[in-house]
């Protein structure tokens, strides 16, 4: 996915397929070079964040931990 073309996708439109498929290709880690990768798992993080029970069966793609900042 070309970084214009994530720019454009609206977050609130997207099913649970879309991410379904997104985590897929991430799974599979079959990119062309690093950065389609990377670009994948900002989106899905992007997600998280707006969307959170759509990337709920994919956190481990996140690995995001709490982290106490005290």
């Amino acid at each position: 996915m070309e970084m214009a073309l994530q720019s454009l996708i609206n977050i609130s439109t997207l099913t649970e397929d879309d991410v379904s498929q997104l985590a897929i290709r991430l799974e599979r880690d079959e990119y062309n070079n690093p950065f389609e990768g990377l670009q994948d798992w900002h989106l899905l993080r992007t997600i998280a964040f707006q969307r959170p029970e759509l990337v709920e069966p994919y956190v481990h793609l996140l690995d995001m931990e709490a982290y106490d900042e005290a």
